[in-house]
């Protein structure tokens, strides 16, 4: 286990497991503990950089959660908003120091886009993530076979080491639905994703099947967007929305495209995001109820051999 710490000062104060958490979502805790801070002294940014000898963008890429924390700059930042108390500097700074450490995906480093290494963090500590795919099967709950068919077909110029690299890493991702306290997963996938033969009958036909079996998982739901549903709001491409125990982080909306990802927490776009979710999952139907007739499955294969 990792060690806990509670933050006073953040609304509904949680305990944080620091491996469970990751880098990505501590930055962002300890980023808006400073702003709080700061704008209940009445600081602005430009000020604030000053005192660290620095300009006002480096103060929101802080508060931000966007870069590391130099053990200086917060204390002498603390002491700028006038935080005195020994136990609170202490936790804040313990909690800076260890929003540097490297969270695991970054031994990936020579796979990982630039663009896609903040959502790793994100996932990471997530405590509900929902999302709609329409041409593949989401990434956590791919099978390995599946996910080297996949990685083929968008890096065909890859060299066989650096494919077994990425299966490796959406591997490692996956190991975030059986951990312990692991987050509320519910994932809608499109019927088109099961229709297509990736990687072949086999892989599908063992993809289908771990599906079934990770649906079974109390915090798992997975559901389909049948084809008889006709258009409907997400015509448009996956959709991830991610939620945090932490209240002090906002909601997070992800939509990746080949060589770039869009991120935003506006609240206008969560509420947009949010209401398209919740219209997927009214037309949708519970894999459970539709496992039978899956391309691949193992009844279907029955009645094919009785034909």
């Amino acid at each position: 286990m990792g060690t806990s710490l509670t933050l006073s000062g953040l609304p509904d104060s949680h305990a944080l497991d620091y491996q469970q958490v990751g880098p990505t979502v501590l930055r962002i805790l300890v980023g808006s503990q400073l702003r709080r801070l700061r704008e209940a002294r009445g600081i602005s940014p430009k000020d604030a950089g000053e005192a660290i000898r620095a300009s006002h963008s480096k103060i929101s890429r802080l508060e931000c959660g966007r870069t590391g924390f130099k053990t200086r700059d917060v204390t002498d930042l603390l002491s700028l908003y006038l935080v005195h108390d020994e136990a609170e500097r202490a936790a804040l700074l313990a909690l800076a120091q260890q929003a540097n450490v490297p969270g695991w995906w970054h031994t990936y480093g020579d796979v990982v886009p630039s663009w896609f290494e903040p959502y790793l963090g994100l996932e990471q500590g997530a405590s509900v993530i929902r999302c709609y795919e329409v041409q593949f099967i989401p990434g956590l709950l791919q099978t390995e076979d599946y996910a080297r068919a996949v990685i083929q077909l968008g890096h065909s110029d890859a060299t066989p080491a650096e494919v077994e690299r990425r299966v490796s890493l959406r591997m490692e991702r996956r190991r975030l639905i059986t951990r312990p306290d692991p987050p509320r997963l519910w994932a809608v996938i499109d019927e088109a994703a099961f229709h297509r033969p990736i990687g072949g009958d086999a892989t599908m036909r063992r993809q289908i099947q771990h599906l079934i079996d990770i649906a079974a998982l109390p915090h798992v739901t997975i559901e389909m967007m049948p084809f008889s549903a006709g258009g409907h709001a997400a015509a448009g491409g996956p959709i991830t929305i991610l939620r945090f125990a932490q209240d002090a982080i906002p909601d997070m909306v992800y939509l990746e495209h080949l060589t770039h990802a869009f991120y935003s927490d506006r609240q206008a776009d969560i509420d947009l995001y949010c209401q398209v979710m919740h219209r997927l999952v009214i037309h949708s139907q519970p894999l459970s109820a539709r496992a039978e007739t899956l391309p691949w499955s193992a009844t279907r294969r029955a009645d094919r051999s009785r034909d």
